[in-house]
């Protein structure tokens, strides 16, 4: 029996309002579920109560005691040990920064070589080119600490001097998935440039680096940037790969955070976590701002 044509149009109606009304609610729910926990975290940094169960009026007080070296213990105010949390505020620092370098050079030079370069490996690098931004933290922590092992046991062996985890290793576990990042970004920036600003570089006279300097690198800024900033934010919160790679003497902020929660959860670990949630924050804002610019060709 055949549908009348009214029926028809009636069903294709009621199917566009559902999906209509899917368009606006799945996107609600989905940042519900991202967004309530954040907020409900920033919320509670202020709240006067050790209980994350119940508010009790605003406060700023668990972000004094960050200053002041104490916080807020069951029995009392005990010390905070604000030396260890500024120590591992350094060794963050130090990490992402020295990793974020390392990353943009040589993902800017990988870019290059994959949007210019005529090699043989060219297809394999540039099919593996987004493995490493799929593949689970804890693989690569898991697959970075077997090598380790593997590369240390081998040294003994060979110069007999042991060797062991430390800032060295951290770096290079973060390197080793900050570079295609940066990759990413700058091989966009890549794809809006016009290559015969390079060839008329080299018409005046340019050698390659010359032209390198003096067009390419200048064009280039805005998404080495972009993609540096993106690098940074990963480094500094990143715990699965700096827990596998970590030695003595080299806790970073998420890890004293972590340590920390171990025993229980203080107030200050919401004014911890909020701390960093908005340095994050504005370091993505910044990141997307150069990139927008970048994709206006500003």
């Amino acid at each position: 029996m055949k549908m009348a044509p009214s029926a028809q149009v009636n069903g294709g109606a009621w199917v566009r309002t559902l999906g209509r009304s899917l368009m606006w609610v799945s996107p609600l729910v989905s940042y519900f579920f991202l967004w309530a926990p954040i907020a409900v975290l920033i919320v509670f940094s202020f709240n006067d109560s050790g209980s994350v169960s119940e508010w009790r009026g605003f406060t700023v007080r668990w972000y004094q005691n960050i200053i002041n070296n104490t916080f807020a213990s069951g029995t009392g105010t005990t010390r905070f040990q604000t030396e260890l949390l500024l120590n591992s505020v350094y060794n963050s620092l130090f990490v992402a920064t020295t990793a974020t370098v390392v990353s943009s050079i040589l993902g800017t030079t990988l870019a290059l070589a994959l949007a210019r370069g005529r090699f043989p490996v060219k297809r394999i690098l540039d099919a593996i080119l987004y493995l490493p931004v799929v593949i689970p933290d804890i693989t690569q922590g898991i697959s970075l600490a077997v090598f380790f092992r593997i590369l240390f046991e081998f040294v003994d062996t060979v110069t007999g001097q042991r060797v062991t985890s430390g800032f060295a290793t951290i770096i290079i576990g973060h390197v080793a998935f900050n570079i295609y990042f940066v990759t990413i970004v700058v091989r966009a920036r890549l794809a809006t440039m016009d290559a015969r600003l390079e060839e008329a570089a080299g018409d005046l006279g340019a050698n390659s680096l010359q032209a390198f300097w003096f067009v390419t690198l200048p064009i280039l800024l805005p998404g080495i940037a972009a993609g540096g900033l993106l690098a940074f934010t990963l480094s500094l919160d990143d715990f699965v790969v700096t827990f596998f790679t970590a030695g003595v003497g080299t806790t970073t902020l998420p890890m004293f955070v972590y340590g920390m929660l171990k025993q229980r959860v203080p107030p200050e670990i919401n004014a911890i976590s909020t701390i960093m949630i908005v340095v994050s924050m504005v370091l993505v804002g910044v990141s997307l701002l150069l990139q927008g610019r970048m994709a206006r060709g500003e």
